[in-house]
């Protein structure tokens, strides 16, 4: 088995070059409205998690889990599409629009300066990066310019506090590479104990020259300022070798498929060479010493991770909302793949290196029909919704077709089962659906993004779906609370940047969601 090696290439401080970086208090916009019962992750705050069902993301320490929009799109001090992200804090009533905080570029102790196209909050991942017991939020600005390069990207660490997310030790971040124009570093990120190596969480990024990781100083003294302790680039195995398939990477995700403590990494995209536009999928063991690169797996370029099975190992979830029009597994209105794990991590349904366990809108008990362009499986978020002990799988087709209505969008809901994943008890809803806000409008989107969230700590996951086209590219985020039946749409409600406080108008809140 040939290894991902990690080619240590910088150490020291790594930081933005092109500014300054204040570290001053950051300043909070709050806002009034209603609380969420539905829930966060039960051990959010421990450093160094691995578990899938452990999402990172406690930022004040509180044991409830918070949640991190963002909306790239936002005009922020007459910059369009400079972005900003929102943050609402889980307590024992869920999340709300009161406890609540819009951050940008333009927020005191950020890095950098909103411009227009920054795209700030274009991709999120949360994690405890420097191993405080406080989870921190990682930002990507893929469109940032330095200099005369344009679409260099960046991304900003706002680090985690007794008081949330605060700004007064927020870190820039570049690419290893040093900026490259057109790079869009901070694309992607995965945050996870992938080795030993730290005390805290390891951040994987990814642009278009591929993936990074960086590792973190531990946690910093009273008034220091948290830095990047080492990166390296994520170099693959030799081109030759039996389990390697070239991909075009565009995501990632984590989990502790084999159950050795330590998270794995899955870097997915669409082949490329001889057989292009097939979602493909890499492997890597998290190990004490060593990311290794195990094997490709078909399916991609979605993914999330969660156990299905409830067997004590995570699970890996592909979506291919688009493939090519071939007329073989690959269809035209999405599908997606279950890899379950165990100790050699996750296998197809004959063992590792075999397909996975496929689902389309086709397959028997799931709602809907597999139509061209439905994007079934664009997004993907897996987490128990019912509280037993099996995680559900909740699948966006943000391009369905509601009648005559194009690209409003669905959300699936399938079980998890002893077996594995499951059709019956299966749920969706639209916008036309009984007690959803709202009504089924061109282009909406409905399901681009879609998260399962525990923020009120009953153990049971609910929904937050996306749709980012809402009001002309206003964009929406719609709430689904869970019961002992699991999701329900029964007082679901919606909310919009400017619910927090924040600019509305084209903002594209909800573009992405932290998983």
């Amino acid at each position: 088995m040939r290894t991902y090696r990690l080619t240590r290439t910088r150490t020291g401080t790594h930081r933005l070059t092109h500014r300054a970086l204040a570290l001053t208090a950051a300043t909070f916009l709050l806002t009034a409205g209603a609380g969420l019962v539905t829930a966060p992750a039960a051990h959010a705050g421990v450093p160094g998690s691995t578990r899938a069902d452990d999402r990172n993301c406690d930022f004040d320490g509180d044991g409830y889990d918070d949640v991190l929009v963002g909306a790239p799109g936002a005009t922020v001090g007459g910059a369009r599409g400079a972005g900003l992200v929102t943050v609402q804090y889980g307590s024992s009533r869920g999340i709300g629009t009161t406890r609540a905080a819009v951050v940008s570029q333009n927020t005191a102790g950020v890095p950098g300066t909103a411009e227009a196209g920054d795209a700030f909050g274009q991709a999120l991942a949360t994690g405890d990066l420097d191993g405080d017991g406080y989870d921190d939020a990682i930002v990507g600005v893929p469109g940032e310019d330095i200099g005369t390069l344009a679409d260099t990207g960046g991304a900003v660490i706002l680090w985690g506090s007794p008081k949330g997310l605060v700004g007064t030790r927020t870190q820039g971040l570049d690419s290893l590479l040093g900026p490259t124009a057109g790079a869009r570093f901070g694309s992607a990120f995965a945050a996870a104990r992938f080795t030993a190596e730290s005390p805290g969480d390891q951040l994987i990024t990814l642009d278009r020259n591929g993936a990074e990781r960086h590792l973190f100083a531990a946690a910093p003294q009273p008034g220091a300022t948290a830095r990047p302790d080492r990166g390296s680039a994520l170099n693959g195995p030799a081109r030759t070798a039996d389990e390697w398939r070239e991909i075009s990477e565009r995501s990632l995700t984590t989990g502790d498929y084999d159950g050795n403590g330590f998270a794995d990494l899955v870097i997915s995209g669409v082949s490329t060479g001889t057989e292009p536009g097939h979602g493909w999928s890499w492997y890597l063991s998290g190990r004490a010493d060593e990311l290794r690169f195990e094997r490709a797996l078909r399916g991609g370029p979605v993914a999330a991770s969660g156990d299905v099975d409830g067997d004590g190992y995570d699970d890996l979830v592909t979506g291919e909302p688009h493939g090519p029009d071939d007329g073989g597994e690959s269809m035209t209105g999405g599908m997606v793949g279950v890899y379950l794990g165990g100790p050699s991590g996750p296998a197809g349904v004959e063992g590792p290196g075999t397909p996975p366990r496929w689902w389309t809108q086709d397959s028997p008990g799931v709602p809907g029909a597999s139509e061209r362009g439905d994007g079934w499986g664009a997004d993907l978020s897996v987490a128990d919704t019912n509280g037993d002990g099996r995680a559900d799988v909740a699948i966006g087709a943000p391009e369905e077709d509601i009648g005559t209505v194009a690209d409003a969008g669905m959300v699936t809901v399938l079980r998890g089962a002893r077996g594995g994943l499951t059709s019956a008890g299966a749920l969706s809803w639209t916008q036309d659906s009984p007690s959803v806000p709202g009504a089924v409008e061109r282009a909406d989107r409905f399901g681009a993004q879609v998260r399962l969230a525990d923020p009120n700590r009953d153990g049971r996951f609910g929904l937050l779906a996306a749709a980012p086209g809402e009001n002309t590219a206003d964009g929406h985020v719609w709430v689904f609370s869970a019961g002992t039946g699991g999701l329900t749409a029964s007082g679901s409600w919606t909310y919009s940047a400017g619910s927090l406080g924040g600019p509305a108008v084209d903002a594209r809140f909800g573009a992405a969601i932290d998983e």
